[in-house]
Protein backbone atom coordinates (compact mmCIF):
# COMPACT_ATOMS: atom_id res chain seq x y z
CA UNK A 1 0.00 0.00 0.00
CA UNK A 2 0.98 3.49 -0.33
CA UNK A 3 0.58 6.92 0.95
CA UNK A 4 -0.24 9.60 -1.04
CA UNK A 5 -0.49 13.21 0.00
CA UNK A 6 -2.09 16.33 -1.18
CA UNK A 7 -0.28 19.89 -1.52
CA UNK A 8 -3.00 22.40 -0.81
CA UNK A 9 -1.18 25.37 0.53
CA UNK A 10 -1.02 28.28 -2.35
CA UNK A 11 -2.95 31.47 -2.23
CA UNK A 12 -5.18 30.54 -5.34
CA UNK A 13 -4.72 34.45 -6.08
CA UNK A 14 -5.32 34.55 -9.34
CA UNK A 15 -8.51 32.33 -9.24
CA UNK A 16 -9.32 34.35 -6.99
CA UNK A 17 -8.76 37.49 -8.61
CA UNK A 18 -10.46 36.51 -11.41
CA UNK A 19 -14.19 36.43 -9.38
CA UNK A 20 -14.20 33.13 -7.44
CA UNK A 21 -16.10 32.75 -4.86
CA UNK A 22 -14.60 29.90 -3.44
CA UNK A 23 -10.77 29.28 -2.18
CA UNK A 24 -9.08 27.32 -5.03
CA UNK A 25 -9.09 23.47 -3.20
CA UNK A 26 -12.78 23.45 -3.05
CA UNK A 27 -13.68 24.70 -6.55
CA UNK A 28 -15.99 22.09 -8.53
CA UNK A 29 -14.34 19.73 -11.02
CA UNK A 30 -16.53 17.16 -12.91
CA UNK A 31 -19.15 18.03 -9.60
CA UNK A 32 -17.14 17.54 -6.47
CA UNK A 33 -14.39 20.12 -4.91
CA UNK A 34 -11.01 19.24 -6.47
CA UNK A 35 -9.70 18.13 -3.23
CA UNK A 36 -12.51 15.70 -2.75
CA UNK A 37 -11.91 14.59 -5.97
CA UNK A 38 -8.55 13.59 -5.47
CA UNK A 39 -8.85 12.06 -2.19
CA UNK A 40 -11.69 9.62 -3.73
CA UNK A 41 -9.20 8.73 -6.22
CA UNK A 42 -6.36 8.09 -3.71
CA UNK A 43 -8.90 6.02 -1.81
CA UNK A 44 -9.69 4.13 -4.55
CA UNK A 45 -6.06 3.47 -5.64
CA UNK A 46 -5.73 1.54 -1.98
CA UNK A 47 -4.20 4.52 -0.01
CA UNK A 48 -2.71 3.55 3.67
CA UNK A 49 -3.09 7.08 4.62
CA UNK A 50 -4.35 10.52 2.95
CA UNK A 51 -2.09 13.35 4.26
CA UNK A 52 -2.89 17.13 3.13
CA UNK A 53 -1.19 20.62 3.91
CA UNK A 54 -3.78 23.25 3.54
CA UNK A 55 -3.24 27.13 3.78
CA UNK A 56 -4.30 28.55 6.96
CA UNK A 57 -5.77 31.51 5.37
CA UNK A 58 -8.59 29.05 4.08
CA UNK A 59 -10.19 28.00 7.11
CA UNK A 60 -13.34 26.81 4.66
CA UNK A 61 -11.19 24.47 3.26
CA UNK A 62 -9.90 22.76 7.04
CA UNK A 63 -13.08 22.52 7.43
CA UNK A 64 -14.47 20.74 4.65
CA UNK A 65 -11.72 18.13 4.87
CA UNK A 66 -12.72 17.86 8.82
CA UNK A 67 -16.02 16.59 7.35
CA UNK A 68 -14.51 13.89 5.24
CA UNK A 69 -12.28 12.43 8.11
CA UNK A 70 -15.21 9.88 9.57
CA UNK A 71 -16.42 8.87 5.82
CA UNK A 72 -13.39 7.28 4.48
CA UNK A 73 -11.60 3.94 5.22
CA UNK A 74 -8.14 5.44 5.20
CA UNK A 75 -6.60 7.21 7.58
CA UNK A 76 -6.86 11.29 6.57
CA UNK A 77 -3.89 13.34 8.24
CA UNK A 78 -4.24 17.29 8.11
CA UNK A 79 -1.77 20.25 8.93
CA UNK A 80 -2.97 23.77 8.12
CA UNK A 81 0.08 25.68 7.75
CA UNK A 82 1.49 28.61 5.63
CA UNK A 83 4.71 28.05 3.30
CA UNK A 84 6.74 29.89 1.27
CA UNK A 85 6.95 27.04 -1.94
CA UNK A 86 5.81 24.10 -3.16
CA UNK A 87 8.72 22.56 -1.85
CA UNK A 88 8.05 23.68 1.73
CA UNK A 89 4.92 22.54 1.39
CA UNK A 90 6.32 18.78 0.11
CA UNK A 91 8.84 19.01 3.46
CA UNK A 92 6.02 19.59 6.04
CA UNK A 93 3.74 17.14 4.23
CA UNK A 94 6.04 14.64 4.31
CA UNK A 95 6.69 15.29 8.70
CA UNK A 96 2.84 14.07 9.02
CA UNK A 97 2.85 11.80 6.40
CA UNK A 98 5.62 9.30 7.76
CA UNK A 99 5.66 7.17 5.08
CA UNK A 100 6.26 3.52 5.54
CA UNK A 101 8.73 3.89 1.81
CA UNK A 102 6.70 5.03 -1.04
CA UNK A 103 4.60 7.85 -1.35
CA UNK A 104 2.75 10.21 -3.92
CA UNK A 105 2.53 13.52 -3.65
CA UNK A 106 0.22 15.74 -5.65
CA UNK A 107 -0.82 19.38 -6.44
CA UNK A 108 -4.35 19.69 -5.70
CA UNK A 109 -5.10 22.29 -9.22
CA UNK A 110 -3.78 18.86 -11.02
CA UNK A 111 -6.56 17.44 -12.75
CA UNK A 112 -5.75 14.10 -14.59
CA UNK A 113 -8.18 10.79 -15.82
CA UNK A 114 -8.55 8.12 -13.11
CA UNK A 115 -7.53 5.34 -15.11
CA UNK A 116 -4.53 7.21 -16.29
CA UNK A 117 -3.51 7.59 -12.37
CA UNK A 118 -4.54 4.26 -11.27
CA UNK A 119 -1.76 2.88 -13.65
CA UNK A 120 0.26 5.10 -12.46
CA UNK A 121 0.23 4.25 -9.46
CA UNK A 122 -0.05 1.02 -10.62
CA UNK A 123 3.46 1.25 -12.26
CA UNK A 124 4.89 2.46 -8.94
CA UNK A 125 3.87 -0.30 -6.96
CA UNK A 126 5.74 -2.90 -8.95
CA UNK A 127 8.71 -1.10 -9.74
CA UNK A 128 12.05 -2.96 -8.59
CA UNK A 129 13.40 -2.18 -5.19
CA UNK A 130 16.30 0.19 -6.72
CA UNK A 131 14.60 2.52 -8.23
CA UNK A 132 14.42 5.46 -6.65
CA UNK A 133 10.97 6.83 -8.00
CA UNK A 134 8.15 7.40 -10.26
CA UNK A 135 7.38 10.86 -11.85
CA UNK A 136 4.15 11.40 -13.70
CA UNK A 137 4.89 13.51 -16.81
CA UNK A 138 3.05 14.58 -19.75
CA UNK A 139 3.52 15.79 -23.21
CA UNK A 140 0.50 18.19 -23.05
CA UNK A 141 1.76 21.42 -22.50
CA UNK A 142 -0.58 23.88 -20.69
CA UNK A 143 1.48 25.38 -17.90
CA UNK A 144 2.50 29.02 -17.96
CA UNK A 145 6.22 27.72 -17.27
CA UNK A 146 6.47 24.21 -17.88
CA UNK A 147 9.14 22.30 -16.62
CA UNK A 148 10.57 20.31 -19.20
CA UNK A 149 11.45 16.61 -18.46
CA UNK A 150 14.72 15.44 -20.19
CA UNK A 151 14.61 11.06 -20.52
CA UNK A 152 15.99 8.42 -22.01
CA UNK A 153 14.52 5.96 -24.39
CA UNK A 154 13.68 3.35 -21.33
CA UNK A 155 11.72 6.11 -19.58
CA UNK A 156 15.33 7.22 -17.14
CA UNK A 157 14.79 10.67 -16.31
CA UNK A 158 18.38 12.06 -17.30
CA UNK A 159 17.05 16.10 -16.29
CA UNK A 160 14.79 18.95 -15.26
CA UNK A 161 14.99 22.25 -18.09
CA UNK A 162 13.28 25.19 -17.53
CA UNK A 163 13.76 25.57 -21.59
CA UNK A 164 12.80 22.82 -24.36
CA UNK A 165 15.77 20.94 -26.03
CA UNK A 166 15.67 18.92 -29.50
CA UNK A 167 13.75 15.64 -28.66
CA UNK A 168 12.52 16.26 -25.18
CA UNK A 169 8.84 14.70 -25.20
CA UNK A 170 7.04 15.59 -21.87
CA UNK A 171 6.64 18.32 -18.76
CA UNK A 172 6.09 17.62 -15.24
CA UNK A 173 2.57 16.63 -14.57
CA UNK A 174 3.05 17.59 -10.78
CA UNK A 175 2.54 13.76 -9.26
CA UNK A 176 5.70 12.81 -7.78
CA UNK A 177 5.93 9.15 -6.73
CA UNK A 178 8.94 8.37 -4.17
CA UNK A 179 10.46 6.47 -1.59
CA UNK A 180 12.41 7.21 1.31
CA UNK A 181 15.37 7.20 -0.16
CA UNK A 182 14.82 11.03 -1.64
CA UNK A 183 13.98 12.62 2.09
CA UNK A 184 17.70 13.17 2.57
CA UNK A 185 17.61 15.44 -0.85
CA UNK A 186 14.53 17.08 0.47
CA UNK A 187 16.42 17.92 3.91
CA UNK A 188 19.86 19.00 1.82
CA UNK A 189 17.72 21.62 0.16
CA UNK A 190 16.44 23.14 3.44
CA UNK A 191 19.23 23.26 5.61
CA UNK A 192 20.83 25.18 2.01
CA UNK A 193 18.01 27.03 1.15
CA UNK A 194 16.87 25.75 -2.05
CA UNK A 195 13.45 27.17 -3.34
CA UNK A 196 10.89 25.64 -5.65
CA UNK A 197 10.19 21.63 -6.73
CA UNK A 198 11.85 22.11 -9.85
CA UNK A 199 14.82 22.80 -7.71
CA UNK A 200 14.39 19.87 -5.40
CA UNK A 201 13.79 17.81 -8.67
CA UNK A 202 17.02 18.64 -10.46
CA UNK A 203 18.76 17.61 -6.67
CA UNK A 204 17.57 14.68 -7.15
CA UNK A 205 18.76 13.51 -10.56
CA UNK A 206 22.06 15.09 -9.20
CA UNK A 207 22.25 13.08 -6.25
CA UNK A 208 22.56 10.25 -8.27
CA UNK A 209 18.78 9.05 -7.44
CA UNK A 210 17.07 6.57 -10.45
CA UNK A 211 13.60 7.91 -11.54
CA UNK A 212 11.54 6.89 -13.84
CA UNK A 213 8.98 9.20 -15.81
CA UNK A 214 5.65 7.43 -16.39
CA UNK A 215 3.32 9.33 -19.18
CA UNK A 216 -0.13 10.54 -17.96
CA UNK A 217 -1.79 11.38 -20.88
CA UNK A 218 -3.49 14.64 -20.99
CA UNK A 219 -3.12 16.79 -17.60
CA UNK A 220 -4.46 19.71 -16.66
CA UNK A 221 -3.84 22.57 -14.00
CA UNK A 222 -6.57 24.77 -12.96
CA UNK A 223 -4.80 28.11 -12.31
CA UNK A 224 -7.65 30.23 -13.85
CA UNK A 225 -11.30 30.34 -14.47
CA UNK A 226 -11.30 29.81 -17.43
CA UNK A 227 -9.40 26.51 -16.70
CA UNK A 228 -12.66 24.85 -14.90
CA UNK A 229 -14.33 24.61 -17.83
CA UNK A 230 -11.55 23.27 -19.90
CA UNK A 231 -11.08 20.65 -16.34
CA UNK A 232 -14.76 19.88 -16.65
CA UNK A 233 -14.88 19.46 -20.90
CA UNK A 234 -11.74 17.32 -20.71
CA UNK A 235 -13.41 14.51 -18.12
CA UNK A 236 -16.48 14.62 -19.79
CA UNK A 237 -15.14 13.68 -23.28
CA UNK A 238 -13.42 11.00 -21.71
CA UNK A 239 -17.04 9.78 -19.99
CA UNK A 240 -18.48 9.86 -23.70
CA UNK A 241 -15.86 7.23 -24.82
Amino acid sequence: MIDFGIIAAGDGNRIKEEGSLLPKPLVKIAGKPMIGRLIDIMQDCGARSISVIVNSDMPEVWEYLQQQVPLLNCELKLLSKKTPSSMHSFYHLLNIMKPEDRFVITTVDTIFREEDFRKYVERFQNAPADLDGVMGVTAFIDDEKPLYVQTEDNGRITAYLDQPVEGIQYVSAGIYGLRLSSIPVLQNCMDNGVNRMRNFQRKLIESGLSLDAFPMGKVLDVDHLSDIEKANLFLQENQAK
